[in-house]
């Protein structure tokens, strides 16, 4: 039991459930069950006005596969367009470095480099170096980056002249010690560069082991930095930057040059800074270089938000322009988390997998695919004239080979010579390395918490310019960060929806109802389906119209489960049973459904600038929208109300569509930055740090928009949640917590109370069907059904 994660509990709860029978029930034979009682329709004819659902295939499974197929094409139609972001002056390199400055702050913000360097010095942590011969001296270092984030790694100091100062930026895999002696591919390239007179400074990197809960370091580390902003390979540029910084204020030579080196993860590193930092004044990239519209495949810790809208690793290369930059076409490493023996990534759709963390490999292009993106990026700055190639691609079957290493210090030092010795020897600081790797993993993750408590405060003065004098004002004042939450935290994407053509055939009766199966067109490859469900003394022709309440399932749920028998513990059959009282209602399917099909359409959505919920949002317009076009329907009285993963669709749904009238969050309100950002024992038994719900990271949502902020967007229409106190998902004082803070907005603020409330409820993760439904009938203003005697 201890190694079930809590979601994957909850979703064995769910499970079990289903095998209730009466006498659990405390029903006996004859009595009426408390779920919706149904039978297949006893034809499929389709609902007046629409045409005839001839589909048989699971219309949940085929949304899934549109979705992917939609977003794939998204991704390579980024890559078409991104020129359009790009106006490079070439009429010199000042120019030209100005015209590219709008894609460097781009990249500065979607790897979070928001926080202030500090300055400092080196600290040695040893009495004495190591020194090796007569050429050169091995020093452990640490160095200040942030106000509680440091560096540390070794310091090679070679023993004549310094010609120049190098970082040798390793793998993932690889310990500082590795590039100084190792028969492993990638390792003693340091040693010669320091033999070749080059002080060289080897930052550590966090490494790719599984912790605990068999989540790579890395994707352990990533997850919390996504939500508040950050991410770890942001951290590792501001080391190298620090870093960068200290090699030039502790060079006697002023003008000393500094160039940089990285294979692998520090490859792409390598790249990130260059990019960055002009004081970088060479670069080379090793075993990191090609396309990358499959950014998606790579491990979790790779993922950026946005990158691929702008920027492909051809455009990431023009932004060293019009300093040299060095591309290796070599070897690539190889890692794979949850792979195939075919090294596909792993897909399984049914249940939740022992490792709980995204499916994820380091993608090896083929040398033809590092030749054409090569010559993509030499087209980017062909007309810039520098006395200097810019770029340069070295072929290579090796691993950082002599050729690379020539060219690179002879770009910092056109007399440098490459010394090819490379001497066996026992590095006294090994042993010592992975308590540095321990020491470096803790204190990014403390410094990730601490991130979590000041959020708090980064919220309140991201939400200051919300108004709240009067209601016209508040109306006035949301509107911008409606914008921001659409484009920059939901993503958006700007296509117009096709017609509904809606699809329709009858699917079950009950003693006082009758439901449809729906299917309707949203945009090319993407569908909406779900099950519309009639009172059946409701008037189709017009003459009546009644309030529709949209019931959305939770993860893995599917629209039947809503309606009857199937998974009663969780539902309650509420969409049956609110047309039971008179209401129409429509249980959508939302695209959180067969497991790791789904989450990767978050990273290939993420990969754009966009969610699950870009694709989610859309549908819900359209659904929305065809219910107003229905006779029988009252288009200004259309509610949400949504469980567990429904409730989170509650919270970012209804913002962005104006056509719901309310919101009801059931199962899942809270202090949401907290829950997917806390890394303390006690936190983790509901924070999804360590749990296998690895596509459910927002970026920066700490900075923005926790759930009080989100039902900003909400208000002034009516908002409530609906508690368990029993319900795993967070404890009662969290959730109390973030609601007041809505309450203050609606009540004291706005003076509209009277439009938002919670009910606590002795009970567990479960729709409870007191509270909610007289919020639906006072706010949808149909009235209650009469009580029996």
């Amino acid at each position: 039991m201890n190694r079930l994660n809590l979601s994957a509990f909850l979703v064995l709860t769910l499970q079990v459930s289903l095998m209730l029978n009466l006498c659990q029930l405390g029903l006996h034979a004859g009595d009426t069950p408390p779920w919706a009682v149904l039978k297949a329709a006893p034809d499929q004819s389709p609902l007046p006005g629409t045409q005839q659902l001839t589909d048989q295939s699971d219309l949940s499974a085929k949304m899934i596969k549109g979705i992917d197929q939609f977003l794939l094409k998204q991704i390579a139609l980024a890559a078409e367009n991104r020129a359009e972001t790009w106006q490079r002056d070439f009429s010199s390199p000042a120019a030209y470095e100005k015209s590219i400055a709008p894609q460097k702050q781009e990249l500065i913000r979607i790897l979070g480099l928001s926080d202030p360097m500090v300055s400092g010095r080196f600290s040695y942590l040893e009495t004495a170096p190591q020194k090796i011969a007569n050429d050169f001296e091995i020093y452990e270092v640490s160095w200040p980056v942030l106000d509680d984030l440091q560096g540390a790694g070794l310091l090679l100091v070679p023993s004549g002249k310094i010609r120049g100062d190098i970082i040798a930026v390793p793998e993932a895999s690889q310990t500082p010690e590795d590039l100084i002696y190792s028969k492993q591919p990638g390792g003693s390239y340091a040693q010669q560069l320091a033999r070749s007179g080059f002080r060289v400074l080897i930052p550590t990197l966090i490494n790719r082991e599984l912790n605990k809960w068999n989540l790579s370091q890395r994707e352990w580390l990533h997850r919390a930095a996504f939500e508040l902003g950050r991410t770890l390979a942001g951290y590792e540029v501001q080391k190298i930057q620090a870093g960068v910084k200290l090699l030039q204020q502790t060079s006697a030579d002023s003008s000393r040059p500094v160039g940089i080196i990285g294979w692998g993860e520090g490859g792409r590193l390598a790249l990130y800074a260059a990019a960055l930092d002009s004081e970088i004044d060479v670069a080379a990239v090793c075993g990191y270089f090609g396309p990358r519209e499959n950014l998606w495949q790579e491990p979790a810790d790779r993922n950026v938000f946005g990158l691929l809208n702008s920027l492909g690793d051809a455009e990431i290369a023009s932004l060293v322009a019009p300093r040299s930059l060095i591309i290796e076409n070599g070897t690539c490493p190889e890692y794979g988390y949850r792979t195939t023996a075919e090294g596909n990534l792993e897909v399984i759709d049914d249940h939740y997998p022992k490792m709980k963390g995204k499916p994820g490999k380091l993608l090896v292009p083929s040398q033809q695919e590092v030749r054409d993106v090569f010559a993509h990026a030499r087209q980017f700055v062909a007309e810039l004239k520098t006395e200097t190639p810019c770029l340069t691609l070295i072929e290579a079957n090796e691993t950082v080979g002599d050729k690379t290493l020539q060219a690179l210090i002879s770009s910092l030092d056109t007399d440098a010579t490459l010394s090819t010795e490379v001497k066996p020897f026992e590095l006294k600081t090994r042993s010592y390395a992975a308590q540095r790797h321990a020491g470096q993993l803790a204190e990014i993750e403390r410094h990730n918490q601490r991130l979590l408590q000041l959020a708090y405060e980064s919220r309140i003065d991201f939400m200051q310019n919300l108004k709240t004098g009067s209601l016209d004002e508040f109306k006035k004042t949301v509107e911008p960060y409606r914008d921001i939450f659409k484009k920059e935290v939901v993503g958006e994407f700007a296509l117009n929806l096709l017609p509904a053509n809606a699809r329709t055939r009858k699917y079950q009766e009950g003693p006082q109802t009758v439901s449809y199966q729906v299917e309707m067109d949203v945009f090319p490859d993407v569908t909406a389906y779900g099950i519309l469900t009639l009172p059946k003394d409701l008037k189709l022709d017009g003459s009546e119209k009644r309030p529709v309440v949209v019931t959305q399932h939770g993860l893995e749920g599917r629209p039947r489960h809503t309606v009857g028998e199937e998974k009663y513990a969780a539902y309650k059959s509420f969409s049956t049973h609110l047309a039971e009282r008179g209401f129409i209602t429509f249980a959508p399917q939302n695209p959180y459904i067969l497991f790791d099909r789904f989450r990767t359409l978050q990273f290939k959505a993420q990969s754009i600038g966009r969610t699950l919920f870009s694709i989610a949002v859309p549908q819900h317009q359209q659904i929305t929208d065809w219910l107003k076009t229905q006779p029988f329907v009252d288009g200004n009285r259309i509610g949400f109300y949504g469980i567990s993963y429904g409730g989170k669709s509650a919270m970012r749904i209804p913002p962005l569509v104006e056509n719901y009238a309310l919101s009801i969050c059931s199962a899942d309100f809270g202090e949401w930055v907290w829950k997917n950002a806390a890394t303390d024992q006690r936190s983790l038994r509901y924070s999804y740090v360590n749990k296998g719900e690895y596509e459910i990271f927002e970026w920066n949502l700490g900075g923005t928009f926790n759930y009080a902020e989100m039902a900003a967007l909400i208000c002034p229409r009516p908002f409530m949640v609906e508690r368990g106190h029993f319900d795993g998902v967070e404890p009662d004082d969290r959730v109390a917590q973030e609601y007041a803070k809505v309450r203050f907005l609606y009540q004291a603020q706005l003076g509209i109370g009277d439009r938002t409330t919670i009910e606590w409820i002795k009970g567990p993760h479960a729709i409870h069907e007191q509270g909610a439904y007289d919020f639906l009938h006072q706010h949808l203003n149909w009235p209650e059904p009469e009580k029996s005697e």
